[in-house]
């Protein structure tokens, strides 16, 4: 009898050990590592890639939260989804920016991590993916040389697809659209054209190829939901005019890309009541200098207390 209640008392003993496993598992699988990736800038405007962990703050709805992840000049590789807009009112510049594209094309598959990928889409009143991610340079770049201008501008229903392809994609995801305008046609709304990006951990840089200088005629309020999605995602808008400008727009975004920080941290001591969309704020020891990144996510407070 005294055996038996012996093993009766490992047994309750190893369920409870094996019950409290299981609760720490399952809370270390819910906190979810928050990654952000930071560019920097001085009061002229020029990148600075020389700071350290101690240099940067981040705040989850106003909670200061310990940085767990940083790395400088990051290296991880770009998943880079190019969004090419083809609606009719593009007829005129296609040629000039599908010839830039191709140099953007060059530079980003022969230079940086040799796991760098692209993807490539074309939309109008429709999306077409043109290629999956990719290295192979010419595939690309022959995709680009059947293009024809025609219908509408279907920009968030491509934003849309282009974030869902990034699933389970290791690394930084990034998304640039080159467009002449705002949304005309597309299924998705601005919302769900955001969601999706954040969800992603997308940064969305659009490429605005203004077709006239004057408001008349622009869609200008198509225009500032460009500049809200880039600066949501920590991207940034880019208006060029002409091929020269254009080709300074791909550049820039190149020098921004070997050029971030990326902070990681694991949310807690949130409130009970967060909200949905997560508000994240960096701010930097130094206040000459100005950090960007995406103003949020998407996520769960209630298992990171």
């Amino acid at each position: 009898m005294g055996r038996f209640r012996h093993q009766s008392a490992l047994l309750i003993l190893a369920a409870a050990l094996a019950v409290v496993a299981l609760a720490q598992s399952t809370f270390k699988v819910d906190v979810k590592l928050v990654r952000l990736l930071v560019s920097v800038k001085d009061a002229r405007g020029e990148l600075v890639g020389s700071l350290q962990r101690p240099d940067f703050a981040v705040y989850d709805n106003g909670v200061k939260q310990e940085v767990a992840v940083f790395e400088h000049h990051t290296e991880l590789p770009l998943s880079v989804a190019l969004l090419i807009d083809t609606s009719g009112s593009t007829a005129k510049d296609l040629r000039y920016e599908t010839t830039s594209l191709e140099r953007f094309l060059r530079a980003l598959v022969r230079e940086g991590n040799p796991d760098d990928a692209v993807s490539l889409y074309a939309f109008n009143d429709e999306v077409t993916r043109l290629n999956s991610f990719t290295r192979r340079e010419q595939r690309l770049i022959d995709s680009l040389k059947d293009l024809k201008a025609r219908a509408g501008t279907s920009l968030y229903d491509a934003v849309h697809l282009a974030s869902r392809d990034f699933s389970g994609r290791d690394g930084r995801h990034v998304i640039v659209a080159v467009t002449d305008g705002g949304d005309t046609t597309s299924v998705k709304k601005y919302a769900d054209a955001f969601e999706s990006a954040q969800s992603a951990d997308a940064i969305i840089y659009p490429i605005l190829v203004v077709p006239i200088t004057n408001d008349a005629g622009r869609n200008l309020g198509g225009e500032r939901a460009l500049d809200t999605l880039a600066s949501g995602t920590g991207g940034r808008v880019f208006q060029p005019m002409g091929a020269s400008e254009l080709d300074d727009a791909f550049t820039e975004i190149l020098r921004d890309l070997r050029t971030q920080y990326l902070i990681g941290y694991y949310p807690h001591n949130l409130p009970a009541d967060a909200p949905r969309f997560h508000m994240v704020r960096v701010e930097l020891s130094r206040k000459d200098l100005r950090a960007t990144t995406r103003t949020g996510y998407y996520g769960d407070a209630s298992a990171r207390r």
